[in-house]
């Protein structure tokens, strides 16, 4: 006769407790219940279930407490978190510090016994495994990737289990889901995150200047080196390395790269001497790079020396249920740089923003939230102020409001700087633009970095705007 299995189960509210006793009760399965975490660490010291079941809502400390200190006490347990509020953050902290899963607490009713069955099957196959050593400290850090779906819950997961190892990662998906974002999880989650993090994008750079930006060069290497340079593998020794559209990198930069992974040495352009680093590269393409790959543009050896994990962004049109959440986070942030309350979507804003397609994904939702709460005239978005689909070749020309002609005069500009900073269609006056930059760079003691930080803008819109003017002649 097999051995029976034990299960915990952790949760304040008793009518859950005998709920889920009763869904899992079997003559192979005992199923033991506590309503305090502190009871729950005692009964798992002496009975060493298979797996616990816990909710992160607990006394006198957390579930997330609870599962570090089981963990330190038996690194192979299995451990499932519940929630009826997992936030991103509290989802990648718990798979850091080893949970075996997340689970929303709303799809209990629907997956129990799937989850619990799927836990006893690797409780078995765990049970002589070597123990994985549990991050105990859980560094706090904000993160600006929102998600409630299970396809965005899937991808705080992997950024948990992935954080503290040294594997490279690829972050693929369409253009505008924030790959960047998962990439400075990745760093914020790992034991480097102490050290640099830097992000290029390697379709921005020239290909004659992308070896030079990577790995530096000597002074007199080429036309217009008049000094050394250090690149950003010396300058992120230690730290994580992001190479954002790595499927558009020339060929001769790849060996390079991949000679970095392999022996962590690299020379600078022009130079003899070899230099050693510790690196952690992230990469992120929007490419289908098997194909790259097929087609001789991609090298088959650094594709699986990048490739050892993979996390996929999903496109906002197949996580609708991720829209509102990402509106409302939008509004929130934008009215916390104005320090006032934020506006809220009427329900037929709500429709509005769930039925469109969003080809643009995230990125395409913030600006349109942004220019939304630009040109509202109330402090509830109504469908009229979302310009859904708006066609970046169509010019609309934006005008100042005339000297003290309305409240707020000030922010409404800089919130129309911004949104045509981020929209090439949309045409500022030039005494507006240049007004405000200038404004900014008093504000930040002309440091062009910070101006075009606080603006919203890049740092070459910025050094565009900061140019004199001459008079149009007709």
């Amino acid at each position: 006769m097999a051995k029976q299995q034990t299960i915990l189960l952790v949760d304040r509210e008793t009518d859950f407790l005998e709920w889920a006793q009763h869904q899992l009760e079997s003559p192979s399965a005992r199923v033991l219940i506590e309503t305090s975490a502190d009871a729950a660490y005692k009964t798992f010291c002496l009975e060493q279930p298979e797996i616990v079941l816990a909710e992160t809502n607990l006394h006198p400390f957390s579930g997330l407490e609870l599962l570090i200190r089981i963990r330190k006490h038996s690194p192979n347990a299995i451990v499932i978190l519940t929630s009826a509020f997992g936030t991103t953050q509290s989802v990648i902290e718990a798979m850091k510090v080893g949970a075996f899963d997340f689970v929303r607490k709303e799809q209990l009713p629907f997956n129990l016994k799937v989850v619990v069955d799927s836990a006893l099957q690797a409780a078995a196959e765990l049970r002589s495994a070597s123990a994985f050593k549990p991050q105990l400290t859980v560094e706090q850090h904000r993160e600006d990737i929102v998600g409630r779906s299970d396809a965005m819950q899937q991808v705080f997961k992997m950024i948990g289990r992935v954080a503290g190892s040294e594997a490279p990662v690829m972050i693929t998906g369409e253009s505008g889901t924030g790959k960047e974002l998962v990439a400075r999880a990745i760093h914020n989650y790992s034991t480097r995150s102490g050290r640099s993090f830097l992000a290029i994008n390697c379709a921005a750079i020239p290909d004659n200047l992308l070896e030079s930006e990577l790995f530096g060069h000597e002074k007199g290497s080429f036309t217009g080196a008049h000094s050394q340079r250090i690149g950003r593998f010396e300058q992120c020794d230690n730290g994580t390395l992001f190479l954002d559209e790595i499927g558009e990198m020339p060929l001769p930069v790849q060996s390079k790269i991949l000679r970095v992974l392999q022996e962590g040495e690299f020379s600078r352009v022009g130079g003899n001497q070899t230099l050693r680093t510790d690196v952690r590269i992230v990469c992120a393409t929007n490419k289908i790079l098997e194909e790259e790959v097929a087609g001789r543009t991609f090298r088959e050896d650094l594709f699986y020396r990048l490739n050892v994990v993979r996390i996929h962004l999903p496109p906002l049109r197949q996580r609708t249920e991720d829209i509102v959440l990402l509106a409302e986070y939008f509004l929130q942030k934008l009215a916390n740089q104005k320090h006032r309350p934020p506006a809220k979507l009427s329900e037929e804003a709500i429709r509005v923003l769930e039925a469109y397609p969003w080809p643009g994904n995230v990125r395409e939702l913030e600006n349109t939230i942004q220019r939304a709460s630009v040109l509202a005239t109330a402090d509830v978005l109504l469908p009229k102020d979302i310009p859904l689909g708006q066609s970046l070749n169509e010019p609309s020309t934006v005008t100042a409001f005339g000297e003290g002609s309305l409240p707020g005069r000030e922010e409404a500009i800089e919130g129309l700087f911004q949104m045509a900073a981020n929209e090439p269609g949309i045409q500022l006056l030039p005494w507006l633009e240049r007004e405000f930059t200038l404004r900014a760079m008093k504000k930040t003691d002309n440091n062009q970095d910070l101006a075009a930080k606080l603006l919203g803008i890049t740092r070459a819109a910025l050094r565009k705007s900061l140019q004199p003017k001459g008079d149009s002649k007709s």
